[in-house]
């Protein structure tokens, strides 16, 4: 096995024995991987505090060719987000983000963009951000990332142009916005105001827009349809 090192988000952990630990770490140079931290539960273990949630660590770890957990061998802290602590909603957006990229994404599948964008919006969260604005930028990424960004310029399923009215369609199946026409086939469509359409235009060009409830609701019935369930964390960011 030869040792490889990577920067990385902790995601997720849980005890897996009297002395070790099982962490998932959110890398920038492989994406997610499970690791073993053997004596990971001793008071005092190499490891100290840098497997604790949303800790970003340099590690050293083992990959198993075997499709088993990677040994990890050596953690470092290199940032934590403080300010996290300071504001409830702000802290539950960092578990939200921790989240999506735990159980949103595949195991060694890397994202490097994500993994940046995901530390520029915890800094910005532990910095004392507008929670709603950062988030739904965030989720808009991520799905981007994923091959999931939403059209909102046409209709997702006839790519015909969406007339120009004081409410559209969307549809999170079909992937965003749907002409009348389309609308009838698809079972989860929803009305969205004008307004409502240009803070996600914003939002998705890199914008930081007053972000309301209907965008709040609709970015958690995508995310939600991306992954096949609605995430924990949303009940308390909505």
């Amino acid at each position: 096995m030869a040792a490889e090192k990577a920067v990385g988000l902790v995601v997720r952990t849980h005890d897996w024995s009297e002395t070790s630990r099982i962490a998932t770490i959110w890398t920038r140079e492989f994406g997610k991987v499970r690791v073993l931290a053997k004596g990971g539960r001793r008071l005092k273990s190499s490891f100290e505090v840098a497997l604790d949630l949303l800790t970003v660590c340099s590690i050293v770890l083992l990959r198993k060719s075997s499709g088993g957990l990677d040994i990890l061998t050596e953690a470092r802290v290199d940032e934590r987000f403080a300010g996290l602590k300071k504001d409830l909603r702000a802290l539950y957006g960092g578990y939200y983000i921790a989240e999506l990229l735990g159980e949103g994404t595949q195991e060694y599948d890397p994202h490097p963009a994500l993994y940046d964008r995901s530390l520029e919006t915890m800094r910005k969260l532990s910095a004392g951000g507008e929670v709603n604005g950062l988030i739904s930028g965030y989720e808009l990424g991520w799905l981007d990332e994923l091959g999931l960004r939403p059209v909102l310029e046409q209709c997702a399923v006839c790519e015909t142009s969406v007339p120009d009215a004081e409410r559209v369609i969307f549809s999170a199946l079909a992937g965003g916005l749907v002409c009348e026409n389309c609308a009838s086939t698809q079972r989860d469509r929803r009305l969205l105001s004008r307004a409502g359409l240009e803070t996600l235009r914003e939002l998705a060009a890199g914008g930081l827009p007053k972000v309301t409830a209907e965008v709040r609701q609709l970015l958690g019935h995508v995310v939600s349809t991306a992954l096949g369930r609605r995430p924990r964390l949303l009940s308390y960011l909505n």
